[in-house]
């Protein structure tokens, strides 16, 4: 075999090591007993060692030399300049603190629900100083000049600079602290009688909106978990959970959400399968697709009929107007995934904040809830009652996600640019939506951003899909009709 053929046979098999671990990650947060939290960690924790050491053997590095001297193809070229990237990154991380991270992460996990449900971050707070210390020890490993908190972003979206995001967010808080005052002078969702939707209708909607959308038996599964998310074990394997609230309508906008994130994996070129290209590019990117999903495509005005018909399906009547203005009126809330689409950015400056101040050893994890209840009554202007209200409400941090949460925010903007982009080249969407109909969406998002995979990073697939780099005025436009309509009824 040649050096490629070489690499790219050991590339397969750490690709399917991720999948494997991410088969048994999806299992320990969907179908796995509670008590099988200890064993399932160690064996995720032999997994990310063995992971670990084939990604960052010797031999790889000695292919990469002989193919740095070889003719090579566009494909191969971005498979070999990857490689390279990766390679290089791992090998700097010890196999057995590769190890503790994957068990601290699952007890992490643990902790978390068992705080959340007792509603006592005192549970929590140890497990959250374990993985605080061990994202430092992995941070500088990596680090590459940038700062600790810049190498652990670099893990979720490679070139997307600590400065990047002070900027955006400094920007984002400004702008859309007027627009939040603008609502409530109009009352926004304070003056707004609630649905209170069954639970089975919500269950018998989610399933008819995601069959609507393409989501089939056959190489999708849809479950509930704690905290929603998608994970995908290969082109004719997407997974994507929700949750149910007695009285809510969330689990519509959350499906629709994990289904962008499932869509953008399934539509990646097959030429990537069992590469190291394969997979979206970053989380920005990713949440990018997943808030398209929710903000451009189950909150607009037009699908309002369609996410009516499939309720009353279920059994409960309402109308599109009304449901609309239930999931877009603007009043700031102390729960990031039931936030209103232009408050929602804030709950990201927020958390922006404290893990950076957490990785740099400016907050000390025992000041935690403090430090959230400041935050959440400058940015927003709320009072925390609880823990659970509070700082246990979110899975990243036990799970030692640093630098993950700016992808939400960040994810919100690119968003709003590809949406424009869209239908700068497709049309107003609004007729379509009306009918249910999102093929256009689908093949637009698979030429732009799917088909990519990780061959362009996220400032490059921004500019190449939108014609600009990473700016708010396209969200902004989203988000100002929303804060001056006129307060709900």
């Amino acid at each position: 075999m040649t050096a490629l053929e070489t690499l790219r046979s050991r590339l397969a098999e750490l690709a399917d090591l991720q999948v494997m671990a991410g088969l048994a990650t999806w299992d320990q947060l969907v179908m796995m007993p509670p008590d099988g939290g200890p064993e399932r960690g160690e064996q995720l924790g032999t997994l990310a060692r063995i992971t670990h050491e084939h990604a960052t053997a010797a031999e790889i590095g000695e292919w990469l030399g002989e193919l740095d001297r070889a003719e090579l193809g566009p494909l191969d070229a971005d498979v070999v300049r990857l490689a390279r990237r990766d390679w290089e990154r791992a090998r700097r991380v010890p196999s057995q603190l590769a190890a503790d991270l994957s068990r601290a992460h699952v007890e992490g996990h643990e902790r978390w629900r068992e705080a959340r449900a007792a509603d006592d971050f005192s549970i929590f707070a140890p497990a959250l100083e374990r993985n605080v210390e061990l994202a430092r020890a992995y941070a500088e490993c990596v680090a590459d000049g940038g700062g600790l908190y810049e190498a652990l972003i670099y893990d979720y979206d490679y070139g997307l600079r600590t400065e990047d995001l002070r900027r955006v967010f400094s920007e984002l808080g400004e702008q859309l602290a007027p627009l939040v005052d603008e609502a409530r002078a109009r009352g926004g969702r304070a003056s707004l009688v609630r649905p209170e939707v069954p639970r089975g209708a919500q269950q018998h909607a989610v399933e008819s909106i995601l069959r609507r959308v393409g989501v089939d038996d056959r190489s999708w599964r849809l479950d509930v978990s704690a905290h929603p998310f998608s994970s995908s074990m290969g082109r004719g394997d997407q997974r994507i959970t929700t949750r149910y609230e007695d009285g809510g309508i969330e689990s519509l906008l959350s499906s629709l959400h994990e289904f962008g994130h499932a869509l953008y994996e399934r539509q990646v070129d097959p030429a990537l399968d069992r590469t190291n290209l394969s997979g979206g590019t970053s989380m920005s990117i990713h949440e990018s697709q997943s808030k398209l999903w929710e903000n451009h495509v189950a909150r607009h005005p037009a699908f309002a009929g369609v996410l009516s018909e499939a309720l009353a399906g279920g059994g409960y009547e309402i109308e599109p107007q009304r449901l609309h203005e239930s999931i877009v009126a603007v009043e700031p809330s102390l729960i990031r995934v039931s936030a209103d689409p232009v408050t929602y950015p804030l709950h990201i400056v927020l958390r922006f904040e404290l893990e950076l101040a957490l990785i740099e050893g400016d907050l000390a994890v025992a000041d935690v809830p403090a430090a959230w209840g400041e935050g959440m009554g400058r940015l927003l202007g709320l009072s925390v009652p609880s823990d659970a209200l509070g700082c246990l409400q979110d899975v990243h941090w036990s799970e030692g996600a640093f630098g993950y949460f700016p992808s939400y925010a960040v994810g919100c903007v690119i968003a709003a640019a590809l949406w424009e982009a869209l239908e700068r080249e497709e049309g107003s969407r609004e007729e379509a939506l009306a009918r249910g109909e999102v093929g256009a969406i689908k093949d637009w998002l698979a030429e732009h951003v799917h088909r990519h995979g990780r061959r362009l990073d996220t400032i490059p697939l921004v500019e190449q899909a939108t014609g600009s780099g990473l700016e708010i005025d396209p969200f902004l436009r989203y988000a100002a009709p929303f804060a001056s309509a006129t307060a709900p009824r």
